[in-house]
């Protein structure tokens, strides 16, 4: 028999109270609130950045995800390094503000090309927050209820989406009720700009609760990281496992970002819909049902290790992947607007669930001083894909393929639907590698 002493992890006396690891939790889910809060939000103000930059669908959707996503992605592997060596609560201190400072900074964009640029910073703020939370969480809590905890951490994405959409559907409404608002120090202002004001200040002072959360054990056991050589060693010895897991799950991230980013416009220009009006019923879809999916899936994935499938994480993100086709693929036509809301509020449920598992799926993989870096490397893959290039193929796609601003839907249906099955294929063929890596780092 192993002594209890070689199997620290599995032992509930090494990790703080339950009480304190899920206020951490808490903390870290609210700060991941506002990053897609301040993320998504562009998404509903399609039509009076359009008209004020004078830009097309494509270049719109640049804004919506390339420009964020290229340095979020990059600057992810660096600091997902510095998570790994170093304060982690502090990182995502800093990058909160960043951000926050940034957003904020939206609202002063006069041109397309400044609008890019800020877009971008927001991108490098961001890219502090996930690899250093999933590391932290990981040490507050042991491997059986680890899906779930990050699940919980991973409510953040619908909770910011829901509120990034309900909240900007309301603002509008309030703020379109005049043509300029003369804000003081800047002056003459547009309504979309307004709203990047309101969503981006509350982070900087937000930020400060960041230093409520303790530092856990593991700057004390693990002093350095993993050599980038040994690093690399690892990740070619286990290259089926990420490659299939990391594309997979990025397959379905370029699908929900695709839709995310497009499904409130194709209410605008297939139903006649305001945006105020598509924003409070799609924000709200997002913050309930998007919220219940990801819960939903980490512990159903909790719930069939206990029943001894060690390939729980990667197995729901195989089964949501396939059970979202009925609802995912009617959205778009069917002509009452109402039924088609109730349609997407299926299909939300099961776009939601995959994004908890994926990362506890590369916390069971990786070891412990290699934890940052594995998940930057998955966020990398993920937002460079999903973020990166999801809204934008449904662009391309609408510009140059249906040739129509009206054809938004048909674009949205063949983008989400191939993206889908390419990726229950990927997350199928790497269910066994994900055992064995399993294994094998059980085995070190």
């Amino acid at each position: 028999m192993q002594p209890a002493s070689s199997k620290p992890a599995s032992n509930q006396r090494d990790y703080a109270s339950p009480a304190y690891a899920w206020y951490v939790v808490g903390v870290l889910t609210l700060v991941y609130v506002f990053s897609f809060i301040d993320r998504q939000i562009l998404n509903l103000l399609v039509r009076p950045i359009r008209r004020d930059l004078n830009i097309s669908d494509t270049e719109m959707s640049l804004l919506m995800g390339f420009s964020f996503a290229v340095f979020y992605t990059f600057f992810g592997i660096i600091l997902g390094r510095i998570a790994d060596s170093s304060s982690r609560r502090g990182l995502i201190a800093a990058g909160f503000v960043l951000w926050s400072v940034l957003t904020a900074g939206c609202g002063l964009a006069r041109n397309y090309v400044q609008m890019f640029l800020l877009r971008m910073g927001v991108g490098v703020g961001e890219a502090a927050l996930s690899p250093a939370a999933y590391s932290l969480i990981t040490d507050y809590f042991p491997p059986h209820r680890l899906a779930t905890a990050i699940s919980v951490y991973s409510m953040g994405i619908y909770l910011g989406t829901g509120i990034a959409y309900l909240m900007g559907g309301v603002v509008i409404a309030f703020a379109s009720g005049q043509d300029l608002w003369q804000i003081p120090i800047v002056g003459a202002t547009r309504p979309w700009q307004v709203i990047f004001f309101m969503v981006g200040m509350p982070g900087i002072l937000l930020a400060a609760l960041m230093y409520t959360v303790r530092e856990p054990d593991r700057r004390r056991k693990h002093a350095k990281p993993i050599p980038m050589k040994e690093a690399f060693a690892f990740w070619r010895a286990n290259r089926r496992t990420f490659l299939c897991h990391n594309f997979g799950f990025a397959l379905l991230s370029f699908s929900s970002y695709g839709a995310s980013a497009w499904i409130p416009t194709f209410f605008v220009r297939h139903h006649g819909w305001s945006a105020s009006e598509i924003g409070i019923w799609y924000g709200s879809i997002i913050g309930i049902l998007g919220t219940l999916g990801i819960v939903a899936g980490g512990h159903w994935a909790d719930w069939l290790s206990a029943r001894g499938h060690r390939d729980s994480t990667m197995r729901v993100g195989l089964i949501v992947a396939l059970a979202w086709f009925p609802a995912g693929i009617c959205i778009y036509m069917i002509p009452d607007p109402y039924i088609a809301l109730l349609v997407l509020a299926i299909s939300q449920f099961f776009t939601s669930a995959p994004f908890g598992v994926a990362p506890a799926a590369i916390q069971q993989m990786s070891p412990p001083n290699l934890r940052g870096q594995a998940s930057a490397i998955y966020l990398f893959v993920i937002n460079l894909i999903g973020l990166g290039l999801g809204p934008t193929a449904v662009a391309l796609s609408t510009d140059y393929l249906f040739k129509s601003d009206a054809m938004v839907g048909y674009s949205l249906l063949l983008v989400t639907s191939v993206a889908h099955i390419i990726s229950a294929l990927l997350l199928w063929i790497g269910l066994k590698p994900f055992i064995a890596s399993r294994e094998k780092l059980a085995g070190a």
